[in-house]
This record gives structure tokens, C-alpha cells and sequence, in this order.
């Protein structure tokens, strides 16, 4: 006695396998993380991420010039910010001619469809390298909130199209969402990083920023205090909604492989669009183990990045939005 059904029939080539596919990856899936220094030609490959380039304002004109020709519409900048224009409140942040708002700039005059999104956070202004303002050992929340409130107002006057605070500061997107709609910015989004985990995968990301917390007395080691313990899942939830409440047009769940299942969870509550950030860790550890040739670099990349589809994500931000975009074209 055969079965009647037989699953294989489903997987016997190519052909059939890609029609009754559930997963499409594409171009429009991605968000590009692009990291911005000053200068002129200057293009510095992060060591920890490998074919990963700190760009100057000419080179990212280029860049993103490139990424539309690929199908590639929208951009997450990052600014590398000299040392000496750091303190403890974030000051440089709103500078209206700060690297931040000249990148933004640059992007829109080189591409104006380009879709422009932000870092919102003050890791890479402080002193001490925390996405908030330190005092007398602690992270302060509501005097950190504010300063991220106008944070996004610069962003917004400079032209960025979506506002993404990445500090978990109870409150900010309420803040943001009011300061917006006071100044007329009605139509600037926000993309909320709601369910971002104190990860061990961000290393290369504060090596590429120069924005790891600094070893001082009476300064926090680490992030555990604002970022989320990777232990809990319900609290994701309970983050995501918050964020909605606020004001939130987006929302993210970082980082993206080991939370498959806050993705999952969160894509089941919610009716906004969720993100998901395959972060430099996860970016490293792939290029490493190529590098080794314990791995098919471009097979592994694109399980990985389907699965986060998969999982629920709308949204893909990854350093190998342009690597996956080649190889499926």
C-alpha cells in the first residue's frame, strides 16, 4: 500500500520547489546600515567586519547611489564621532551641522527617493559610551529621553524620513512623537528599536563606532540596565506595545537570529510593520567561519536571512542587504 501523499513530490527540482515557495526574499525586504566619518575619500574597512567600510560623506554619496541602482531604497546612517566632541549630554547630537545632519543631507541630494532613517542615540557622543546621560553611577531616563526628543527634531529638520531610537529609555517615543508634531514634522516616522536585548553580539558594531562603554569608576560596565535581559520573552511584548502606544510607526526586535522567537511573538501581537536587525555579530561570525571554510558564506547568509523573513519580519536590516541582493538577481 503506497501513500496517497507524498510530500516530496513538491521538492523534485528547482522549478516546482520555487513555485510553491512560501519565503521570497527581495531587494524591498532591507534596510542597509551604512556608518558615516569625516573626510574626504576616506573608505576604512572595520576589522571585525570584514568588507565592511566606515565611509566619508563623498564616498556615501556614491554608496547609495549604487545601493538604488540594486533596488535598494532605503538606508540606516550611523556616525563615527571624534573624540573630543563628546561629553556626557550628547551636545554634538544637535549640532545642525553635525556629521549626522550633513549625511542626511547627502543622501538626499545624491538620491532623493532614498529612504533615510537614523540612529537616534547617544552612545555615540558620550564620553562614556552609553545611549544616555550618566550620573552618580546611574543611567538617567527622563533627562535622556529629552535630549533624544531633540535628537530626532535635528534629524528631522536635516530631512531624515524615519527617526530610530535605539536607547530603550522608558518614554522616548512619546516624547519624540509630541516634539514632532509640535514642530509641524507630522509625516516623520518613528522605528522604535522596542525589543532590543544587553547582547553579546554588538562588539563589532562598537568597534566599527568607537561607542563601547568606557572602564571608569562610578560608570556602568555594560547595558543591562536600560537594554533588555535576554532571559525574557514576554517583556518584549510587553516593550512593543508600549512603543505603539507612544507613537511608534515601526518596531524592532534586535538582535535578529537568537530572538527568532520574540520575532514570531511580537509579529503575532502587533499590526505595524516589524523589523528585525541582523547585527554585526551575527555578520562576523558568518565571515569568520567562511574565512576558515567551515561554511558556504552566501548559502549560510540567505538561510539566515529567509529564516528572519520567515520568522515574521518585514523588515531586514543587515550588512548583507547588498551581497543578498546580488546573489538573487
Amino acid at each position: 500500500m503506497y501513500p496517497l501523499k507524498r510530500n516530496r513530490r513538491l521538492r523534485t527540482g528547482e522549478a516546482i520547489r520555487s513555485l510553491v515557495r512560501e519565503t521570497i526574499i527581495s531587494p524591498n525586504d532591507f534596510l542597509v546600515p551604512l556608518f558615516v566619518v569625516e573626510g574626504k575619500g576616506v573608505k576604512e574597512e572595520i576589522p571585525s567586519m570584514p568588507n565592511y567600510f566606515r565611509l566619508s560623506l563623498d564616498l556615501l554619496e556614491k554608496e547609495v547611489k549604487d545601493l538604488w541602482i540594486l533596488g535598494l531604497k532605503s538606508v540606516l546612517l550611523f556616525v563615527k564621532v571624534d573624540d573630543k566632541l563628546k561629553d556626557n549630554k550628547g551636545t554634538e547630537a544637535l549640532n545642525p551641522n553635525g556629521l549626522m545632519q550633513r549625511a542626511i543631507k547627502t543622501v538626499k541630494n545624491a538620491c532623493p527617493d532614498m529612504l533615510v532613517m537614523t540612529d537616534v542615540a547617544l552612545d555615540p557622543f558620550s564620553s562614556y559610551g552609553h545611549d544616555g546621560i550618566v550620573e552618580n553611577g546611574l543611567i538617567l531616563n527622563d533627562e535622556s529621553s529629552s535630549v533624544l526628543a531633540e535628537m530626532a527634531l535635528s534629524h528631522a529638520t536635516a530631512g531624515a524620513d524615519f527617526v530610530a531610537p535605539s536607547d530603550m529609555m522608558d518614554g522616548r517615543i512619546l516624547e519624540m512623537r509630541e516634539l514632532l508634531e509640535d514642530e509641524g514634522f507630522t509625516n516623520t516616522g518613528i522605528m522604535a528599536y522596542s525589543a532590543k536585548y544587553a547582547s553579546a553580539f554588538y562588539g563589532p558594531f562598537r568597534d566599527a563606532l568607537d561607542s563601547a562603554p568606557v572602564d571608569m569608576v562610578n560608570v556602568p560596565k555594560d547595558k543591562k540596565t536600560y537594554q533588555m535581559d535576554y532571559a525574557n520573552r514576554f517583556e518584549a511584548i510587553r516593550e512593543t506595545e508600549m512603543d505603539i502606544d507612544e507613537g511608534a510607526d515601526i518596531v524592532m526586535v534586535k538582535p535578529g537570529l537568537c530572538y527568532l522567537d520574540i520575532v514570531r511573538d511580537i509579529k503575532n501581537e502587533v499590526d505595524v510593520p516589524v523589523a528585525v536587525y541582523q547585527v554585526s555579530g551575527e555578520y562576523a561570525m558568518i565571515k569568520a567561519a567562511a574565512e576558515k571554510g567551515w561554511l558556504d558564506h552566501d548559502a549560510v547568509m540567505l538561510e539566515q536571512v529567509t529564516a528572519i523573513k520567515r520568522a515574521g519580519g518585514d523588515i531586514i536590516a543587515s550588512y548583507f542587504a547588498k551581497d543578498v541582493v546580488k546573489l538573487i538577481s
